[in-house]
């Protein structure tokens, strides 16, 4: 039985720079398997969730993505936005792979890429993920909020061989100007929340900055989010959490407040920084967010 062309995008500049020259290797591990690929490669940021979008919009129905974090966010979002259904594979290559963590996939790559081949080759069923929607955009593993944000836009100017490091340091540099702490209001499923924070995270997954052990219960597939809320903390009492963060300790600190939501709103009362799996979005003040049940078919 003849097998649905696979679509496979790339981000060369993914995991700086080895995706890119991984390319000839993860095409011809799809190609050894007897499926027919065609090849997309994005060229700036925004590139691949357009290229998706049209590529499922014409009527794609398996997407593969080799790349990190930001390369699975513009990919979810090309499928989401469309008119048509597609299923996702994801190839870790990037930087963090907190997504590929979270649905159990190697990050051996090129292990990744066999089983993957095999699965797609046998026509094996799609297993369903949830997604995240904030406001008008939807994410995969995560969303932040203050603090949070600052350490992964920090993290986006540093391009050092340094792997999840990357991140380490980013706190570090982004610590150096004060720690912003804004007001905002919280409301999640009966949950409430006035007053300052440093930061909101609000996570389908249990990573966060390839790291960060930041939900150690999130499961991507219960329909439900975790909100992690840290509140005022100083430079010495984030370096004091740090190691706990990386354990997954953290959530009996008294800094700490974690709801299980399924949908919440956030009103700060200037704008404020926030990510999207690791992808800096514009500066707001209102944010609506909640879980997509089963809105992803993980190949």
């Amino acid at each position: 039985m003849a097998t649905a062309t696979i679509h496979l995008f790339l981000n060369p500049t993914a995991g700086r720079g080895r995706a890119g020259a991984r390319q000839a290797r993860i095409l011809a591990l799809l190609q050894e398997a007897g499926l027919d690929v065609e090849l997309h490669a994005s060229r700036a940021v925004g590139d691949m969730e357009s290229q998706v979008l049209s590529s499922v919009d014409a009527g794609a129905t398996r997407i593969v993505v080799a790349g990190g974090d930001g390369s699975v966010h513009e990919a979810v979002n090309g499928i989401l936005r469309s008119k048509n259904s597609a299923g996702l594979g994801v190839i870790p290559t990037g930087t963090g792979n907190d997504f590929a963590k979270a649905c159990s996939i190697s990050l051996n790559w090129e292990h990744a890429t066999r089983l993957l081949a095999d699965r797609l080759a046998a026509n094996q069923s799609a297993r369903p993920v949830d997604a995240g929607k904030m406001n008008n955009r939807f994410f995969a593993n995560g969303a932040g909020i203050g603090f949070d944000a600052k350490v992964t836009r920090t993290a986006q100017s540093i391009h050092l061989p340094i792997g999840d490091l990357i991140y380490l340091l980013a706190i570090l540099k982004a610590m150096i100007d004060g720690i912003a702490t804004p007001r905002v209001r919280i409301t999640a499923d009966g949950y409430s929340w006035d007053g300052p924070l440093t930061l909101a995270n609000i996570s389908n997954g249990p990573w966060a900055g390839g790291m960060f052990y930041i939900a150690p219960m999130a499961d991507n597939s219960d329909g439900q989010l975790e909100l992690i809320i840290a509140k005022p903390i100083t430079r010495l009492g984030i370096l004091n959490l740090l190691p706990k963060l990386v354990k997954g300790t953290h959530l009996q600190e008294a800094v700490i407040v974690h709801r299980t939501v399924t949908k919440l709103t956030i009103q700060a009362d200037a704008p404020i920084p926030s990510h999207l799996d690791g992808e800096v979005q514009e500066l707001q003040t209102d944010f609506e967010l909640t879980i997509l049940p089963g809105a992803l078919d993980l190949l």
